[in-house]
């Protein structure tokens, strides 16, 4: 009997591990289905001329939720708006918001998070945080100046950083008509993140 229950509980806990992992898929799937609809919309896309006419999707690194990690937040007290410079050469007003801590593959990393002052003044985005990294991957399958990262501001002190949902700066596609922060080195990971958008010289004007 005691055999018994011990696999009918082990085999509830797997239905509910598979139950949440499908569902983490099909939030990382919606996000790249929305980036796809926004880069064919001619209204939002980057992307001109003969990119735009033939763009079909992005690629993406194969779905791993080994990138999703959850990572300690610790808020930083008293943090002071800042200058972060930006690929045109101009600059953004940011503020440091806090530190996310959290391990990939046995390595302890830390990420900064930043919130935009201009944007948190905006109704729907009072909570609002930017992640901007540099991993190992960039300048051969992900774009030279690094990834994005849209979060919100959590509950408590655990974070969700799901690299899959991470996207390249509009600069990537069309250098000419944007202006993106630039990844502060604090935020340069020694790991490959090899989840996310892939890059194509294709797309690049």
């Amino acid at each position: 009997m005691k055999n018994f229950l011990v696999l009918i509980i082990s085999l509830l806990l797997t239905s509910c591990v598979s139950q949440i992992q499908k569902k983490e898929i099909a939030d990382i799937q919606k996000f790249q289905q929305e980036l796809n609809t926004e880069y064919k919309s001619p209204k939002k896309t980057p992307l001109r001329g003969d990119h735009f006419t033939n763009f079909k999707e992005h690629p993406f690194f194969p779905t791993n939720l080994k990138y999703r990690v959850s990572a300690k937040l610790i808020k930083t007290e008293n943090a002071e708006p800042f200058e972060l410079p930006t690929s045109s050469g101009k600059t953004k007003t940011y503020q440091e918001y806090g530190k996310a801590s959290f391990v990939l593959d046995g390595k302890e990393l830390t990420l900064t998070l930043y919130q935009s002052l201009a944007l948190s003044k905006q109704d729907g985005y009072e909570d609002y945080l930017f992640l901007p990294f540099r991993d190992a991957t960039n300048e051969i399958e992900t774009y030279g100046g690094g990834k994005y990262m849209d979060l919100k501001i959590p509950t408590g002190n655990i974070i969700i950083l799901d690299f899959n949902k991470s996207y390249h700066p509009l600069c990537a596609y069309n250098a000419f008509d944007y202006s993106c922060p630039i990844v502060p080195r604090e935020n340069f990971l020694p790991v490959r993140i090899e989840a996310g958008v892939m890059y194509e010289d294709v797309y690049h004007q």
